[in-house]
């Protein structure tokens, strides 16, 4: 039996001299050297008694080595799980009871608080440094061959917001990410002569799923950046041919003037996601360079569901059509809407998940017995078949392109000292898409101080799940029945950030 992922994307790296990455410090890795890399892991994952259906989570730095253990599980079976390095450890604490892991990976500087949640449940804990240092001993991969797997094996499991305020796990196979990178390769038209300037995080599936394995369907290369500096992005641009990017990274590239037609000539596209691309943005970075940024609709379930076209009109305020292997559907109450009509969003295909992890209930009442997924976005197809996201159906915060639901962030102001209750909403931000923001009310007697309160959230909360402002009201607006009315909330601050920016 053949192993899918493997066989697709990391097995042609094996005797690859071209230039897979291209590192800050001007070092360069071939493809074969990045392979040498993946098998030596996978051997040693296999010595530390990973085995198929394993999970191995990592909450580490962006780095080679950190991409190649993704590559180590993915060629022995494991299912990887990665973490966003700013979780606090309590958090990462729910995604290791609920994932139950044999093997972690951290930073050496969380290895001792995190040692007892590793201990609690029974993992082996390793450390993954920024420099690519790891503590797990390196076999040599010299013999290495990849365990078979099934299309329909799991991959990874990617954690993500839910309406109860617990996080799920998106169970995500084989299949589903390399069909998906199959058609994105197509659809971008990727070549092997391809450059793609790599900013974002690989701990979340734009940068991890869409990004790199894109990339390596194509035999492409990357410029691999720890993350988005403005001055390393710039510098970077006239060796790339294609960057991937939230909104926060066309808005931040704007504020320089250095961004002009002349410096991005050399570039064929520009791609957008994770957050709502604001119409502004996209008209001005047009005006500025020339190019139109090409924004696409996915989800942490489904990989991407749809896309501006390559050659072809890229709208402005619209996620394009749906990908060619991909079904999307707009319902009320489960039936079909027409075309014009505002609904809920529902999609099928290759590329959506089997599940959520150990959340049969959650599963059923998200995902149908014939495939389709309830998004939760709400949105319309227009008169030229274009989708555009209206809304969203749950109260979720998407800022900088990660998810924040605000029943977490609620729970722990309310426990603040002098807070009656609280309510969090998302509002538009030039910069994030959305940024949390705090509506507070004192208890009796209390004063508040809006800044001593979202301090005190601190350590317990990853920084993007922090509100970025805060106000206090006497009390909530509510409903007759006594629900809180945040669409008038959201209503009533929605120019918050524009004002203050």
């Amino acid at each position: 039996m053949a192993n899918p992922l493997y066989d697709a994307l990391f097995a042609p790296l094996r005797q690859q001299t071209w230039t897979f990455l291209h590192l800050p410090d001007g070092a360069v890795m071939s493809g074969a050297a990045f392979h040498d890399m993946i098998a030596q892991l996978a051997q040693a994952l296999r010595a530390a008694g990973v085995v198929q259906g394993d999970r191995v989570a990592v909450q580490a730095a962006k780095s080679p080595r950190a991409l190649a253990l993704y590559a180590a599980c993915v060629s022995i079976g494991a299912v990887y799980l990665p973490l966003n390095p700013a979780y606090t450890p309590a958090e990462v604490a729910y995604f290791i009871g609920n994932a139950t892991p044999r093997l972690i990976f951290c930073d050496p500087s969380a290895q001792a608080v995190l040692a007892p949640i590793a201990t609690r449940h029974q993992a082996r804990l390793e450390t993954l440094a920024a420099n690519g240092a790891v503590s797990l001993p390196l076999a040599n991969g010299d013999g290495f061959a990849p365990s078979p797997c099934a299309g329909a094996d799991l991959a990874a499991i990617l954690y993500t917001s839910g309406t109860t305020g617990r996080s799920k796990g998106a169970m995500l196979s084989h299949h589903n990410l390399l069909s998906n990178a199959q058609v994105l390769a197509q659809m971008w038209q990727f070549t092997d002569g391809d450059v793609l300037l790599h900013a974002l995080p690989i701990f979340h599936t734009h940068g991890l799923f869409v990004a790199t394995n894109t990339v390596l369907v194509a035999r492409a290369s990357m410029i691999f950046l720890p993350s988005f500096d403005l001055g390393a992005v710039l510098a970077a641009l006239p060796q790339s041919t294609v960057m991937m990017g939230v909104p926060t990274f066309y808005t931040r590239l704007l504020d320089s003037a250095q961004i002009t037609r002349q410096s991005t000539q050399h570039m064929r596209l520009f791609v957008s996601g994770s957050a709502p691309l604001r119409a502004e943005t996209h008209s001005a970075f047009l005006a500025r360079t020339g190019h139109a940024i090409l924004e696409r609709y996915g989800m942490t379930e489904t990989n991407m569901n749809t896309s501006n076209p390559y050659a072809g009109a890229r709208r402005a305020g619209t996620v394009g059509m749906p990908l060619p292997s991909v079904e999307l559907r707009i319902t009320e109450g489960g039936a079909e809407l027409p075309q014009g009509a505002v609904g809920m969003i529902e999609v099928r295909g290759p590329n959506v998940f089997s599940g959520y992890w150990q959340m049969p209930e959650k599963t059923a009442e998200d995902l149908s017995a014939d495939g389709w997924f309830r998004t939760g976005d709400l949105g319309m197809i227009d008169d030229q078949g274009y989708v555009q996201i209206v809304g969203r159906a749950k109260d979720l915060i998407i800022s900088g392109g990660f998810n924040v639901y605000p029943k977490e962030v609620e729970l722990l102001l309310d426990a603040a000292h002098g807070v009656q209750e609280s309510a969090v909403i998302g509002l538009p931000h030039p910069d994030f898409g959305e940024a949390v923001f705090a509506v507070l009310t004192p208890q009796q007697g209390a004063v508040l101080d809006t800044g001593a309160v979202l301090a005190s959230l601190q350590g317990q909360l990853a920084r993007y799940k922090q509100p970025k402002a805060a106000v206090v009201l006497p009390d909530l607006p509510r409903n007759a029945m006594g629900k809180v009315q945040k669409a008038q909330l959201r209503k009533d601050y929605a120019d918050w950030f524009s004002k203050s920016s």
